[in-house]
């Protein structure tokens, strides 16, 4: 079940959310620099101050955990001196696949605001819908799409090489 922002159609997104995800895509920019998967991820704190950000690093640590949504959350847990993130707000360049949106339900993370749909790993609406989950004791706000043409293209020229 995919979801968008109640009432929103692709570019009518809160500035708010709009500014969080291009943060993440400055972040994911910073991957190219390892060779990994260019996604970001920024956490956003309740007062709407970014407290984490993070790259993918799974090429630059040799750590296959290493995505942008667990490193950015474990950044935040240590500024804000909490691994609950309650009322904080993750950003991603990407849906995020199963790993992480557990680790987003795990931390209590409020809202997943994230640019690119990912039909084939997506956890969050997707392959499946683990963030919103009536079987786990916490469930997440989810706004997909947001800078959508923007984050794709990102992904789509970093593969584009690698294609036969």
């Amino acid at each position: 079940m995919r979801a968008v922002h109640p009432g929103a159609f692709p570019g009518a997104f809160p500035d708010a959310d709009s500014a969080a995800v291009r943060a993440a895509l400055g972040a994911a920019r910073r991957a190219l620099a390892t060779g990994d998967v260019p996604v970001g991820a920024v956490v956003v704190g309740p007062s709407g101050e970014v407290v984490a950000s993070a790259c993918n690093a799974r090429e630059a640590t040799n750590d296959p955990t290493a995505h942008a949504e667990v490193l950015a959350l474990r950044s935040a847990s240590a500024a804000l001196g909490s691994w609950r993130l309650d009322g904080c707000t993750l950003a991603v360049t990407l849906e995020p696949c199963t790993m992480c949106a557990g680790a987003v339900v795990l931390a209590r993370v409020a809202r997943v605001v994230f640019g690119a749909w990912d039909p084939k790993a997506g956890a969050a609406g997707s392959t499946r819908d683990v963030l919103r989950d009536v079987r786990l004791n916490h469930r997440v706000e989810v706004v997909g799409g947001v800078l959508e043409q923007e984050c794709g293209a990102l992904l789509r020229d970093f593969f584009e090489p690698h294609r036969g």
